[in-house]
């Protein structure tokens, strides 16, 4: 019931017009509007807000599918919910049988405007984004704090038919989505538990490169620290800096990994867009960066069969349209109807 309601007061806020589009373009320094309403401890040092579609304190036997859904840069994990739910009814799917769940990566404007409780994870504005610690009350990476979901998953006491786990993302949470398929240590857990993982980037500003090219060589020479982390394997976080990068890379590549990348979002001069020379270097628009690096990965050695290229026909920088698209659905659900692979 609680879900329930969220869902309701959450559509009503979004009513007046595209409510969700707009707010891809719209500044990330005011507080969010909403807390979501569930709390996971990550590791005795923090606790993170998420929304479930589910309550996960008791055993799920009718669970098979657990959606992970990251929201974009503004936080809003209200908005994502949302279309979680949305992405889940076009999917036919009766709530049953998947569990919807959307974290909310927190910043401290966040915190104060809310009066929430010191115990409660808060990172940098963007720093979620690449897996830096959070800045208080300990200094958590929010790669940990997925760590610490997909462990839950792995509890066959709750989830004893679960089959198949997707780290989904848009925007700002694309690029969590691509850099967790990289560096995450949480799917060790599962796949002790035979449950496979599917990684679903949409739409981010930019990737993490694991060689020194990039696409425009002349913005990157002429840009330092164009390799560093969050665009390279220089200058790693803690979380990321002890592994190599050619295990990383490895690891990737034989990782499943869905680009699902909208046809519309080629606007160089986009509010959102990251336009840092960092990520100017790997091309001039989302979409462009999008086939550059998945273009890029597949001329490696032995290509990157796990990885596929979905283009979503007619969609611009909106999550909502994304991950509701056939495609979207596609990534999330194993829905028909997406077409072929470009």
């Amino acid at each position: 019931m609680r879900a329930l309601a969220g869902l309701v007061a959450i559509a009503l806020m979004l009513m007046c017009g595209d409510a969700f589009a707009a707010d891809e373009a719209a500044p990330n320094h005011k507080p969010v509007r909403a807390i979501a309403d569930t709390r996971l401890s990550v590791g005795g040092q923090g606790i993170l807000p998420l929304y479930l579609s589910s309550d996960w304190s008791l055993p799920l036997p009718s669970i098979s599918r657990a959606i992970i859904v990251l929201h974009g840069r503004l936080r809003n994990a209200d908005e994502y919910y949302l279309s979680a739910h949305t992405a889940q009814v076009a999917a036919g799917d009766d709530g049953k049988r998947a569990l919807m769940i959307v974290p909310q990566f927190l910043a401290e404007i966040d915190i104060e405007a809310h009066k929430l409780p010191a115990d409660m994870l808060r990172w940098s504005l963007e720093g979620w984004e690449g897996g830096e610690a959070a800045l208080g009350p300990n200094p958590v990476s929010s790669f940990e704090a997925l760590d610490a979901i997909l462990a839950k998953l792995s509890d066959r006491r709750i989830f004893p038919n679960l089959k198949q786990v997707v780290v989904a993302g848009h925007s700002g949470g694309g690029q969590v989505a691509q850099r967790y398929a990289i560096a995450g240590k949480g799917e060790m857990a599962l796949s002790r538990q035979h449950i496979d993982v599917r990684y679903v980037v949409a739409n981010p500003s930019s990737y993490a490169y694991f060689t020194a090219a990039r696409p425009l060589p002349a913005i990157a020479k002429s840009c330092p620290g164009y390799n560093n982390w969050k665009y390279g394997m220089d200058e790693r976080p803690r979380y990321v800096a002890n592994v190599a990068p050619d295990t990383l890379e490895q690891r990737y590549v034989e990782r499943e990994v869905v680009y699902l990348l909208g046809t519309l979002d080629t606007n160089p001069k986009h509010p959102a867009l990251d336009k840092s020379c960092m990520a100017e270097a790997q091309g001039a628009t989302r979409y462009a960066r999008g086939h550059a690096y998945a273009d890029a990965m597949a001329k490696r050695n032995h290509g990157t069969p796990h990885h596929r290229v979905r283009d979503v026909a007619g969609v611009g920088h909106d999550g909502d349209k994304m991950l509701t698209s056939a495609c979207g659905l596609a990534a999330l659900f194993d829905s028909p109807g997406c077409g072929a692979e470009r």
